[in-house]
């Protein structure tokens, strides 16, 4: 954004000068004119006026203009160029989302495949500039979505993701090397994973921490989310007779979480219930948007040579005219 100031705006107040001048200009010319008593003038209205008579004024008002623009010269008026980079890169964050069928589990409400698509949509919704991916994984993983400002198409995909989309299992390291794939050629000045599960890897052919050194390597910042009560947790079972439910054991593996975390600079979180989720989601989307330093700049540019070469040129331009086109006889 670029804007004007004064460095010495006191100067202005000289500005005053010109309606002084005005006036004493207008006075001078009605006591320059002569007075006499005639019977009619329209015999003056037939005479033509010069040109010289048209623009008998232009003097006058090319010194009123130097003597503007000198006062706005001795005030010192400055561009003024304001910026403020507020993530206009943004930030890449990649959504890595179990979706194994233990996330069936009715602890949240409805269950916790559910409730983490509800929160990652509404934490979407509020990072407008930023690139944003998904990322899912049960037995394997793959991209559903890659990095995009096209947050419509994210949320769209999310709200398709369900249980049963790959085979079953918890490949954290496979999803999290996935993730981290997509993120590794990144120009974003943060780039960040999610990673959210409910389980203890048991699949996949990539070592979690492998994956998360891989993610330190690339400084690539991962936060961890356990998801599932304390204890046990009401899991769905069909049976002949309808769906049942058991309750399961919550199985986390909070210890490899939260070293994923550490390795990478990120944090680990434990969510118990949907309040709880969607404190977490709101606590990263705090600690992001302070990652990124807000640079504010301001920069001025001097702009009164100009104005002051103006003013020279139109005392320039009077001084000619007087001594030439409206030189005055002797």
């Amino acid at each position: 954004m670029t804007g004007m100031t004064f460095a010495n705006p006191e100067y202005l107040v000289l500005l005053a000068l010109v309606p002084i001048s005005l006036a004493w200009y207008w006075k001078r010319q009605r006591q320059q004119l002569a007075e006499l008593q005639v019977s009619t003038i329209k015999v003056f209205h037939a005479m033509p006026r010069t040109w010289r008579q048209r623009l008998r004024h232009v003097l006058f008002a090319l010194r009123m203009l130097a003597l503007i623009l000198l006062v706005i010269a001795l005030a010192r008026p400055q561009s003024t160029s304001r910026g403020e980079n507020v993530t206009t890169e943004g930030i890449d964050i990649i959504l890595a989302t179990d979706i194994s069928g233990s996330m069936l589990a009715e602890d949240f409400r409805p269950n916790r495949i559910e409730a983490a698509k509800k929160v990652a949509m509404d934490f979407i919704d509020g990072r407008p500039n930023d690139r944003i991916g998904l990322v899912i994984f049960a037995g394997e993983s793959f991209t559903q979505c890659p990095l995009t400002i096209d947050h419509p198409v994210v949320v769209t995909l999310i709200k398709q993701i369900k249980s049963g989309m790959v085979e079953d299992g918890t490949a954290i390291g496979s999803g999290l090397a996935t993730a981290v794939s997509r993120l590794k050629d990144s120009k974003a000045k943060s780039r960040v994973i999610i990673l959210l599960t409910d389980g203890v890897n048991n699949r996949g052919s990539i070592d979690p921490m492998t994956a998360a050194q891989i993610a330190q390597t690339f400084g690539v910042r991962v936060y961890t989310i356990g998801v599932g009560t304390i204890g046990t947790a009401p899991y769905p079972v069909q049976t002949p007779f309808g769906t049942q439910y058991q309750n399961m054991p919550v199985e986390i593996d909070e210890a490899l979480l939260q070293k994923i975390a550490d390795l990478t600079g990120g944090k680990y979180f434990r969510a118990t219930d949907n309040r709880t989720l969607k404190d977490i989601y709101q606590e990263i989307d705090r600690l992001e948007k302070t990652k990124i330093e807000v640079l504010q700049f301001r920069r001025h540019t001097e702009e009164y040579y100009s104005v002051a070469m103006f003013a020279g040129v139109f005392l320039l331009l009077e001084l000619l005219l007087s001594q030439t086109v409206f030189r005055k006889i002797p």
